[in-house]
């Protein structure tokens, strides 16, 4: 176990990076986390020897975003310490307490829901594809909210035409890096209550990869509910069906009952329309339930285990998933992000082919 003032040869940005993925996978609030990555960035451009000459000088603090706890992280990198807060971190956070998926994990190679803060994520869409690499991932799709679910700053056409923009010029940037990863288009769409998807026709065929969830009126009852995901699921640019009931068993957010449906209907008309059913990561959310799972599985349907990420070090969520995969005996090919980059774009756009 690494333990304050061992000895350390990473460099300060490592670090701080570190320090805030940890904290992420520990669903720290936002603004803890921020310093670290504020202070990383900070430092970034900076020669090594000006970093090592302020840490030796203690005038680490006069520069804007770094203050006294990170400064400290700072001058234990540079002298070759094991920073005493990355120490705590990593006892904390180091490892996920699953108790099992391990495999299935390996054989994942994207993650297709993830959120930037363009919409309600904490970190720019480069970092969380830089950490998505860093993971071992192929692909990630950026699903950032669509334009009714104001709470968590959805995109409007004009920002999500900006946004294409922008995973253009990460794709760029990144190409000129080691590796085929790649940035993928998408969004997380909100299904409206009549069933309709709530962004625009010619906007969602240029994304590459659709989430559509229900985030309102969760506790309609089960036959407008049906009623809706099931209009949902009959659009042709739907291709996965996100956190299916809408439930909280833990967290700071408090609990939430699932919402209720017809099921079967529901997982028939996924496994009839060629729509995933989502397996969501995130440790609060455990969605779908075991026994919709293990009948989603009865009826044939596909899956895809997502991390739902809102900030870099939650993309590590996916372990998860997978051990509740793993309990509920789906098939790794069932696991639609198990495939390769041209299979999965080549399943998403079928549909809408068809």
């Amino acid at each position: 176990m690494t333990a304050a003032g061992d000895p350390y040869d990473g460099s300060p940005v490592a670090a701080l990076r570190r320090i805030a993925f940890l904290l992420e996978r520990g669903r720290a609030d936002t603004y803890k986390v921020q310093a670290y990555r504020k202070a990383a960035a900070a430092i970034l451009p900076l020669p090594a020897d000006e970093v090592a000459a302020r840490a030796e000088a203690g005038t680490l603090t006069e520069l804007a975003g770094i203050g006294a706890s990170t400064a400290r992280v700072i001058g234990d990198a540079v002298a070759g310490r094991v920073p005493e807060r990355l120490a705590e971190a990593e006892e904390q956070y180091g490892a996920l307490p699953a108790s099992g998926g391990e495999q299935l994990r390996e054989a994942l190679r994207g993650d297709l829901h993830s959120h930037s803060d363009w919409s309600d994520g904490g970190s720019p869409i480069e970092e969380m594809a830089m950490t998505a690499m860093e993971l071992g991932h192929d692909y990630l799709v950026l699903t950032d909210h669509s334009p009714r679910l104001t709470i968590a700053r959805g995109l409007s056409v004009e920002r999500l035409t900006r946004q294409l923009d922008v995973v253009d010029a990460v794709n760029e940037h990144l190409g000129a890096l080691p590796g085929e990863f790649r940035l993928l288009k998408g969004i997380e769409v909100d299904i409206n209550e009549d069933g309709t998807l709530d962004q625009t026709e010619e906007m969602l065929s240029r994304l590459e990869v659709r989430v559509a969830s229900v985030h309102s009126k969760l506790r309609a009852e089960s036959g407008p509910m049906t009623k809706r995901m099931l209009t949902a699921i009959r659009n042709p640019w739907m291709n996965v069906l996100g956190h299916c009931t809408g439930r909280l068993v833990t967290g700071n957010r408090g609990t939430r009952p699932p919402s209720q449906f017809d099921a079967r209907a529901v997982f028939e008309a996924c496994a009839e329309h060629d729509v995933a059913v989502e397996i969501n990561s995130r440790p609060e959310r455990r969605d779908p339930p075991m026994k919709l799972l293990e009948l989603a599985r009865d009826i044939g349907c596909l899956f895809s285990i997502d991390s739902d990420a809102h900030a870099p070090g939650q993309l590590d969520f996916l372990l998860y998933g997978c051990e509740r995969a793993e309990e509920a005996g789906i098939e790794p090919d069932r696991i639609i992000n198990t495939w390769p980059v041209e299979a999965l774009l080549e399943w998403a756009a079928s549909s809408v082919e068809s």
